[in-house]
């Protein structure tokens, strides 16, 4: 009876104390893997059965953002431990050449751009859509936890609707991840571009989304357009609101020298007018957002936080911040206010993306220098 009562008092105790703080790194897709000059624009989800995928361009004999290009995906049974060897999953149909941004020798290489993936989790099937050549986007499935993909299908038509705002040259997906809503619906975050072939801005942002577990996908409303003081939206990210509300947060060039944020009812249509916010920077890169399932209207958002300064230390509008001082926000009210705010790497880093495991360990997988790694925290070392 004592030693039941004692294995109790002992059990029940565990669970009040506080976890302790956590913060680990392991490497990902670092430089000259496989032969790739380097890896960027990463991207992660966690499968229905706990697997992480990652996945990253693999950019064959430069860092540009065109050139001879694939798409790498590493899995991880452990929670982002350690990784498996990477496997080229994109693009595995017939080859789409032409670089419009090299005259000589660009007419041979392939790009294959902006990898976004959306675990369904009625299916249990993960969707993974990319671009080629910033000017088709295909769709394809894995029904077996990210192990094999099905044949890419060009959904290209589907970004037509968008031409009655504007003329678009170039299209592009995510980057970083999607999201399925609480009725099934998964919605994709995508941005076009309406300058001269190949070139990204001016641009606009939007979604595209599927009711049918990605059999179909369809054009949303224009969220954020290219209009007055909003100048180039472009890379943007997602998450439902505790309310089921879906909020866009885009990346700008803007003077204002913030994050663009817009909130819609349904992931597609409705869009509200958007605004920028004071506390979320835009140093002119990738972020992430992710909804954290401690408590209802909890997010988490990362991004290099810094702003383009003279040498007097003004903010200068519309100025290039440097790519470094990657940093975690966590709000608790629906992204209104970023209260808790923490730096995960002082050095270089830039593009991130961030998504939750079962347990509730935060994984942010981001470009740390040249190469890409994957860093577990849990909301104990965020609120130290």
């Amino acid at each position: 009876m004592h030693r039941l009562l004692f294995t109790l008092i002992f059990v029940v105790g565990a669970h009040l104390l506080p976890a302790a703080p956590l913060l680990e790194s392991s490497p990902v897709f670092p430089v000259a893997m496989n032969g790739v000059a380097r890896y960027r624009i990463p991207g992660v989800v966690i499968t229905t059965k706990g697997t992480v995928l990652a996945y990253a361009e693999a950019r064959r004999h430069g860092s540009a953002d065109w050139g001879e290009i694939e798409v790498h995906l590493r899995r991880s049974l452990d929670g982002g431990r350690t990784w498996q060897p990477a496997q080229t999953i994109a693009h595995r149909g017939l080859r789409i050449e032409g670089n419009p941004r090299k005259k000589s020798g660009g007419e041979h290489e392939q790009t294959v751009n902006n990898p976004v993936a959306i675990v369904d989790r009625t299916t249990g099937a993960i969707e993974f859509l990319y671009c080629i050549n910033y000017a088709r986007c295909f769709s394809m499935r894995s029904t077996d936890d990210g192990v094999t993909w099905s044949k890419p299908v060009d959904i290209t038509a589907m970004f037509e609707p968008f031409r009655r705002h504007y003329d678009w040259k170039v299209l592009a997906t995510g980057p970083g991840h999607g999201i399925q809503l609480d009725n099934g619906r998964l919605v994709v975050p995508v941005w076009i571009a309406f300058g001269q072939v190949g070139d990204h801005g001016p641009s606009a942002a939007a979604t595209i989304y599927s009711d049918d577990h990605g059999a179909t996908w369809k054009a949303g409303d224009l969220a954020v357009p290219n209009a007055g003081d909003l100048l180039s939206p472009n890379e943007t990210m997602l998450t439902a609101l505790s309310d089921g509300r879906v909020m866009l947060v885009s990346r700008s060039v803007s003077k204002a020298n913030r994050k663009l944020v817009t909130i819609g009812p349904d992931g597609a249509t409705g869009w509200g007018p958007p605004a920028f916010h004071d506390q979320l920077w835009e140093p002119r890169c990738m972020a992430s957002i992710v909804a954290h399932p401690s408590s209802p209207g909890t997010l988490l958002f990362s991004n290099p936080h810094t702003l383009a300064r003279d040498a007097a230390g003004k903010e200068v509008p519309g100025g290039r911040g440097l790519r470094e001082n990657l940093t975690i926000k966590m709000s608790r009210d629906d992204g209104r206010t970023w209260p808790v705010s923490r730096t995960l790497d002082a050095g270089k880093a830039a593009y991130s993306d961030l998504a939750v495991l079962p347990d509730g360990t935060v994984l942010c997988l981001y470009e740390a220098a040249n190469d890409i790694v994957a860093t577990r925290f849990n909301l104990e070392w965020l609120t130290q």
